[in-house]
């Protein structure tokens, strides 16, 4: 026999069943759908559809995922966009465009574009094979065309003017390929400074691109303390497996670079309604703090094979991963445990994302 369901979830389950059930329209929510473009801290599982090694489809990724399921996600459960898209009622997790278990019904209140290894400078994508910024607006293209069909073009250009977009790339810029050993191209080309600067008119661009196509409601995610992640202490030989302050200094100049151009792309584009969700002071303080927040292991990943990582992903048969990664910031060397994303998603929701959004 069934067990009868407790309040809490009884409410919730009421909710979702008048919301499915209801006849308001995708149109009339204030946020009927979460679009997502970036890199592996947003890709739900695109990666598994194309030709390169950065894949996480494969165990222990997704170990905390619903059934236990690796989806591609670097994560060993839900990440940002996930959480983000379940705060504002719509559905607990944003399925990946590539992923061929979904349909445009699935997409229509959400999908993800984002490819791991990806980032605003197109020759990052390059260096991991994987699917460049340009192509992932390709996708969302394709995308209107098939919403449009589905939902008719008025209910579809309401949705799409209406949808939470959420942008999050640039660690993947600095660390695979400005700061690439042997130094790359870019060192070359551009000074530190030359390169932010570079990255925001990319990154500027990509905006007015998307308000061409309809996109109003945009969050840009900041940079993290990208010196702090497990794969930077174990490879800053002159630290002695502290945090590169060089490359945190240069993530938080970065997003305030982003918090000028939004700024700026706020008055220019007609219409539009953007804010920047800086993670970078909340990530900090957990990672120097940890057990404030309940964590116990801040300078190594919970899918570890010494005192620090050093391997860019988990190994499947990796006898030292950890049991509770509960109890870990990182999940893997370059990827917060899905804990860690909670935190600053609900940080970021309260702080930015509702007040303006909601």
């Amino acid at each position: 026999m069934a067990l009868p369901l407790p309040p809490a979830a009884l409410v919730h389950a009421l909710l979702a069943h008048l919301l499915v059930s209801s006849s308001i329209s995708l149109a009339d929510a204030k946020v009927p759908a979460i679009i997502v473009f970036g890199d592996s801290s947003v890709d739900s599982g695109n990666n598994n559809r194309i030709s390169t090694i950065l894949k996480s489809n494969f165990e222990p990724y997704g170990r905390d995922f619903y059934g236990g399921r690796p989806t591609g996600r670097f994560s060993n459960g839900r990440i940002p966009p996930d959480f983000i898209s379940e705060a504002f009622g719509i559905k607990d997790s944003v399925p990946a465009y590539l992923d061929p278990a979904y349909k445009i019904s699935d997409f229509a209140t959400g999908v993800c574009f984002a490819s791991a290894g990806s980032g605003y400078d197109n020759s990052t994508s390059d260096v991991l094979n994987v699917i460049p910024l340009w192509k992932e607006l390709e996708y969302y293209n394709e995308y209107q065309g098939r919403l449009r069909h589905y939902l008719g073009k008025a209910k579809a250009n309401a949705v799409l003017s209406e949808a939470l977009y959420i942008v999050s790339l640039g660690t993947n810029d600095f660390l695979e390929n400005y700061y690439s050993f042997p130094p790359g191209a870019r060192q070359n080309q551009f000074s530190i400074k030359q390169y932010k600067d570079f990255l925001v008119g990319v990154a500027s661009n990509f905006i007015r691109e998307l308000h061409a196509l309809g996109a109003r409601k945009i969050s840009f995610t900041g940079l993290p303390p990208m010196g702090c992640l497990p794969l930077e202490r174990a490879t800053y030989f002159m630290g002695g497996g502290k945090c590169n302050e060089e490359y945190n200094w240069v993530a938080r100049d970065f997003n305030g670079k982003l918090r000028v151009a939004v700024g700026k792309l706020n008055k220019e584009l007609h219409g539009l309604k953007m804010v920047l969700s800086d993670p970078f002071d909340l990530f900090l303080q957990i990672i120097n703090r940890p057990s404030s927040y309940g964590f116990e292991v801040a300078e190594r990943a919970c899918c570890a094979t010494g005192f620090i990582e050093m391997s860019y992903l988990c190994n499947r048969g990796n006898p030292f991963t950890c049991t509770d990664a509960s109890k870990f910031v990182f999940w893997d060397s370059f990827h917060p445990t899905e804990k860690t994303s909670k935190i600053i998603s609900d940080y970021l929701l309260k702080h930015v994302l509702f007040p303006a959004f909601s």
